[in-house]
């Protein structure tokens, strides 16, 4: 899977953009507060539906503006060699909802884009993986799921309200004096869907494990072993999760929120037996981050039979020379879009590297 083509309208800082991509690699090249991240918030869109830096579309809008536009031209082989061009649109607007059409028809739902655009986006925040808590973990397992899995991106956005509707409901029950009965009636379908979610992750980790451990061999020399392990807040078994339920409901009540469900699941990580989040250093905790992004791209080629367009963003001067190397041997095999002040040694010696250079919303070979 490649991009041909990308074209912004009223987007940031960019005006007006008409900028085609290689098949290669390519950098985007400038000072800070250019728009080179802003380049790849605009792929992010389509792939997903979203930003990945703010949840208020306006924010994407330039200023003066009442709305934006954002056009992808990609091409993916089909069985038997042969490729298929499509198109992406996005609408952003300041008033009304944000908007999309794949080959000019319109997407009843945002949540259509997912599948069409794989991408994989590797930021300095990433490297914060392991250190931070237990949600950029989740996070992180439901992105990449998403991506390959529509039926799961379903099953999330049920759990999602049902969660939603059963807080508000442990409010009312104090304030209102609601009757708990009620409470069941959510539980039920709660516990369905909690069940479902938590199977599919598992099996998530069961890929993750077989693939990062080799990358995290060839990353340190074969001085460390990973593993990861899926610390489940509740069993995976509805009538189990259903009992949990009842269980806390005294606590969830005082709380005002669910105690019980894969909303507060988590990702055990190992290093020599030793757990990384709490006693790792900083080296190895980005190296075993980085392990589990370059895993998310290989897993992403098995699950689609497609290889994922991967959006680095300022990440190269994060890393030091060996972590490089290895990053850069990656991404020469796909189609990549790199963001950087300045080009590392690393880029110039690939082969296949096309340098842009971006100033003010402008992009110049």
């Amino acid at each position: 899977m490649i991009i041909r083509g990308i074209e912004l309208r009223s987007f940031r800082n960019y005006g007006e953009l008409s900028l085609a991509l290689f098949p290669g690699v390519n950098v985007l090249m400038g000072d800070n507060a250019q728009g080179k991240t802003n380049l790849l918030e605009a792929i992010g869109y389509c792939s997903t539906g979203r930003s990945h830096r703010t949840s208020y579309d306006r924010e994407c809008i330039q200023i003066g503006q009442s709305d934006a536009f954002i056009k992808i031209e990609y091409e993916t082989c089909r069985p038997g060699g042969k490729s298929r061009t499509d198109t992406i649109e996005m609408h952003l607007r300041r008033s009304g909802a944000k908007s999309a059409a794949i080959n000019r028809v319109p997407a009843q739902k945002i949540n259509e884009l997912f599948g069409c655009i794989h991408t994989v986006l590797f930021s300095p925040e990433d490297l914060s993986l392991i250190k931070e808590g237990p949600a950029k973990r989740r996070r992180f397992m439901d992105m990449e799921i998403c991506q390959v899995d529509k039926v799961y991106l379903h099953y999330l956005q049920q759990y999602q309200i049902l969660l939603r509707q059963r807080n508000q409901l442990l409010k009312d029950m104090v304030r209102k004096g609601t009757e708990k009965e009620l409470v069941s009636v959510y539980d039920e379908q709660f516990a369905e869907y909690a069940c479902r979610l938590i199977r599919r992750r598992r099996e998530f980790l069961e890929q993750l494990s077989r693939i990062a451990p080799k990358i995290h061999e060839q990353i340190t020399g074969n001085t460390e072993k990973i593993e990861f392990l899926y610390e489940a807040n509740a069993l995976e078994n509805q009538e189990q999760i259903l009992r949990s339920l009842e269980q806390n409901l005294e606590q969830d009540l005082r709380l005002g929120v669910t105690s019980v469900g894969p909303h507060r699941d988590d990702i055990g990580i190992k290093i020599n037996g030793t757990d990384v989040r709490t006693y790792g250093s900083q080296g190895q905790k980005r190296t075993a981050a980085l392990s589990m992004k370059l895993a998310e791209v290989e897993m992403m080629e098995e699950e689609t039979g497609q290889s994922p367009i991967l959006l680095l963003d300022d990440v190269m001067s994060e890393l030091d020379e060996n972590r490089q190397k290895f990053l850069v041997e990656c991404i020469e095999k796909r189609q990549t879009v790199i963001t950087c002040t300045g080009v590392e040694d690393s880029i110039r010696r690939m082969k296949n590297a096309h340098i842009f250079h971006v100033q003010e919303g402008r992009i110049q070979p």
